[in-house]
């Protein structure tokens, strides 16, 4: 595999060009190609001990997104007009859990580690959770999924901006109210997976006139 030669200033531009799209042109859709592209950089993401504790759910069907606009108010625009809108879901302790059924299935069919490695890896991930993190409740482990599929997250929104797609990433919904709904109406287990954050792609109905306002670089660094 070659050594990929983006230049600095196109990816710079990326992200001058990405902005949290508010309203997208309802009749602009992505290409299957592109949305498959997009997809592929959650799948080729990096996660703690290369677990993937995510799972992502594109909902085109527009009766599925009409159920989730009660219990997301930051979703409804976005609802109507993306062209893609995925639920990002995050695994829960029964899935993460050191000693699991899903972690022994990525160690053994997933990465085909030998029994040697396994016994290994078990140990460090065990004292990962029981004593270098303390995730030692069922909320702790769940926020700690969330951090590896925001992960996914970033890399689909500014996979997106490279090739001049639009996104918004969602954070406005009620989450019980929402897992209930995704529980009845989507027939997500949510014994195991609970919903992190929502996205939206497509294209901007109108161009941005907002300029980006950030914090001097400088004022986020220390150099030592």
């Amino acid at each position: 595999m070659g050594t990929p030669n983006i230049s600095k200033k196109d990816v710079i531009s990326a992200f001058e060009f990405r902005h949290a799209t508010k309203e997208f042109d309802s009749t602009k859709k992505l290409s299957n190609d592109d949305i498959n592209f997009i997809l592929k950089t959650a799948n080729l993401s990096p996660s703690s001990f290369g677990f993937e504790p995510w799972h992502f759910i594109v909902i085109q069907n527009q009766e599925l997104r009409e159920l989730l606009k009660p219990v997301a108010w930051g979703a409804p625009l976005k609802l109507d007009t993306a062209s893609h809108f995925i639920l990002g879901l995050s695994m829960k302790a029964p899935m993460t859990k050191w000693n699991s059924d899903y972690i022994m299935h990525m160690m053994k069919e997933v990465k085909k580690f030998p029994d040697e490695v396994i016994e290994t890896y078990s140990k460090f991930y065990r004292e990962f959770q029981e004593s270098d993190f303390e995730l030692d409740t069922d909320e702790k482990l769940f926020d700690w999924a969330s951090k590896q599929t925001y992960i996914a997250l970033a890399n689909m929104m500014t996979s997106a901006a490279l090739i001049g797609i639009d996104s918004c990433p969602i954070e406005g919904f009620h989450q019980k109210k929402t897992e209930i709904v995704l529980r009845e109406k989507f027939d997500i287990d949510t014994k195991n997976y609970g919903l992190s954050f929502m996205v939206a792609f497509g294209y901007r109905k109108e161009e941005s006139t907002h300029t980006k306002s950030r914090r001097n670089i400088k004022d986020i660094l220390t150099w030592k």
